[in-house]
């Protein structure tokens, strides 16, 4: 196998940068998008840990803007090399600049000290830790939520960095004394200067990979480089530690050969998975299960969140939980009293007894997923899913069939149909048309329009009392959920 400094990384050898000096020496950081939702927290980080902190996006938009401002950390919006004078001690530069970008060619331009975002994290705040990472194509944001709140309801005092918001805390992010940190382990690259994926700097004691399929095929061109990806993960985790990793899901078994640590399954299939659970119960607001951990059957448990794939996520978290030294009595009170992370199956409200959820889902895997955990929870209840492809990878044509495939367990379906973008390729482009006309031969309508806008009359047209709509989309959808409730609100009656 491939060792780390060996992973193809053209841009590190052309882009030299200088040396980082001890994290004692640092007094400022600036950060380049800074508005980002993992930008927004890195800042945070920093900020809490004292740090001078400021930065730049080229737009400003709630909610990270106003958390920032809250925060105390003052930001630029738009690119200007000016912003970078007088030079700060440490330039953080998002994965979305291109070397041309105007602040980032000015800092390397200029000799300033540099790093991406996964390199900062691990010199500032990974050092002397037991970094417990969370990596896998679905559910690592949850997953990362569910183990630092275990962490934390035991009282272990964990940092952490998660790509969403813990509704327990209010916050992605923290410092933390303990002895842990826990992170969300991300597999896209770490910035223009480094293509290696942002994981693999993130030097885990134990990890989690929740799952492995085909993604950002804008930084992937194959399953096998995807693959290769996450093997290199599994070899870098500590031989001391626990490597845990989704029995269920053959691809990721595949890995456990890749490491040197313990490897651990967990699962909810019988054969083969060192952690599952029995006596199933799903009930509105959750699930009951019982864990068997290497045989052994523990006190059954209660975990607020619906669908096979969160329970298979916090088995995940059970298995390093375990491993790391918390109580079966621990994790159980911990599980009891997660709230979850918005954007994440978050209730946005409730109006005309239609209830209104918000999803991060994308991938054609989440997206089906989330829709029959929303079945499981409101199983008496219409789901109406509206569905915006927004993400790089979410609007190439390679997921046309996955996609018409993944609603199969809607009642109705709408899509906004992606714009082309300066840097799509028309040809490897998403025919929202195509998915809608074959979901619809399924028997399940299915209607697409351009934008969120458009779309919302109709939606309101076909929503009915009782009805459950689940928004999904990696980003903001022109305020689509707000939009719906102020008009249903507003409406005289509905169907």
């Amino acid at each position: 196998m491939k060792s780390l400094s060996d992973f193809p990384d053209a841009h590190l050898r052309i882009f030299q940068r200088p040396q980082v000096p001890p994290a004692s020496q640092i007094q400022d950081v600036y950060l380049i998008g800074i508005c980002g939702t993992g930008m927004g927290a890195l800042a945070g980080l920093f900020k809490e840990a004292g740090y001078e902190v400021k930065g730049a996006d080229e737009a400003a938009w709630p909610p990270m803007s106003t958390r920032l401002r809250e925060m105390g950390i003052p930001f630029h919006e738009g690119y200007d090399p000016t912003h970078l004078q007088p030079p700060p001690s440490l330039v953080i530069t998002g994965n979305a600049c291109t070397p041309t970008h105007p602040e980032a060619a000015y800092a390397r331009e200029n000799g300033l000290v540099q790093q991406s975002f996964p390199e900062a994290l691990a010199h500032f705040f990974l050092n002397e830790k037991r970094s417990l990472v969370v990596a896998g194509t679905h559910g690592k944001t949850t997953t990362t939520g569910i183990l630092a709140h275990t962490f934390l309801h035991a009282g272990r005092d964990p940092g952490y960095l998660i790509g969403g918001v813990m509704t327990n805390t209010g916050t992605s992010y923290r410092v933390g004394k303990g002895a842990h940190f826990v992170v969300e382990g991300d597999e896209y690259d770490s910035a223009y200067f480094d293509k290696r994926p942002k994981f693999l700097h993130y030097r885990p004691t134990s990890a989690i990979v929740t799952s492995m399929e085909y993604d950002h095929a804008d930084i992937y061109d194959s399953w096998d480089m995807y693959r290769e990806a996450f093997q290199q993960f599994a070899g870098i985790v500590d031989p001391i530690g626990t490597l845990a990793l989704c029995g269920d899901a053959a691809a990721v078994r595949d890995i456990a050969p890749f490491s040197k640590a313990r490897v651990q399954f967990y699962g909810l299939q019988d054969e083969g998975n060192h952690v599952t659970a029995t006596h199933i119960r799903p009930v509105e607001g959750g699930q009951y299960f019982t864990p068997i951990v290497l045989g052994e059957r523990l006190a059954e448990m209660f975990f607020p969140m619906s669908g096979k794939h969160n329970l298979s996520n916090a088995l995940g978290v059970l298995t390093i939980a375990l491993a790391e030294g918390l109580t079966p009595a621990e994790i159980s009170a911990a599980f009891a009293s997660f709230r979850g992370l918005k954007r994440r199956q978050e209730v946005r409200g409730i109006e005309r007894n239609v209830v209104v959820v918000d999803d991060f889902a994308h991938h054609p895997t989440a997206v089906g997923a989330t829709i029959a955990a929303i079945r499981e929870h409101w199983p008496n209840r219409r789901v109406v899913a509206v569905f915006e492809p927004r993400s790089n990878s979410s609007r190439r044509k390679v997921f046309e069939e996955a996609y018409a495939k993944a609603f199969d367990r809607a009642h109705h379906v709408f899509i906004s149909a992606p714009p082309l973008r300066h840097n799509d390729d028309p040809n490897n482009f998403m025919d929202v048309n195509y998915v809608t006309q074959q979901i619809s031969r399924t028997g399940i309508p299915a209607e697409h329009y351009p934008n969120a806008d458009q779309l919302l009359p109709n939606l309101v047209g076909v929503v009915k009392s009782d009805d459950v709509v689940l928004i999904m989309s990696n980003g903001g959808f022109g305020g689509i959920h707000n939009k719906l409730l102020e008009t249903l609100r507003a409406a005289s009656s509905i169907a």
